[in-house]
């Protein structure tokens, strides 16, 4: 008999099988049946072919990754908006600048899922992330004060994600 359940051997990755059955439906642009069976097929079987490429999957807090989903949609939207003025406008009002964001932990996920949100959000641009240093590198549209930029990152973003991993911020890993 095997060690895992039932659920564990047909969902091995169940955040992985949400994303891919709603991605589907997204590209399907229809909740018809067919689309509907598609979508939860596809959400079984792709994890469980990729079982071996995986590793682990990290418990998440559902709540505060909730909350963070919509702050970043909120932000993308204000952004865009911001973009669009500055960009239309005259090239005076731009300030474009490069800075580092420090990181409050080594923790893998944290770390690109930051800095995935800091590109999509429009008018910034992470360049990469430096674990030695302990820092991710930041261009900026238009800034007037780097300082305040960080400090709206990491308190919008960055903590977030460290409560959605559940990360101990003197280890890097889950509490």
């Amino acid at each position: 008999m095997s060690k895992h359940s039932f659920i564990e051997r047909w969902f091995p990755h169940p955040f992985v099988s949400v994303i891919i059955a709603l991605s589907w439906l997204m590209l399907a642009h229809s909740l018809e049946f067919a689309n509907l069976l598609l979508a939860i097929l596809l959400g079984v079987f792709i994890p469980r072919l990729v079982r071996p490429f995986i590793t682990r999957t990290p418990h998440i807090h559902w709540n505060p990754a909730i909350k963070l989903i919509f702050i970043v949609l909120w932000d993308i939207v204000v952004s865009n908006i911001r973009v669009a003025k500055l960009v239309l406008g005259p090239t005076e009002h731009l300030h474009p600048k490069w800075y580092r964001v420090p990181l409050e932990t080594q923790h893998e996920q944290v770390n690109s899922i930051l800095a995935m949100i800091i590109t999509t959000t429009p008018g910034t641009v992470s360049a990469g992330i430096d674990q030695e240093r302990g820092d991710i590198l930041v261009h900026s549209l238009s800034t007037e004060n780097t300082e305040l930029d960080i400090q709206e990152i990491k308190n919008r973003y960055e903590a977030p994600l460290i409560a959605i991993f559940d990360v101990d911020v003197n280890q890097g890993d889950p509490k």
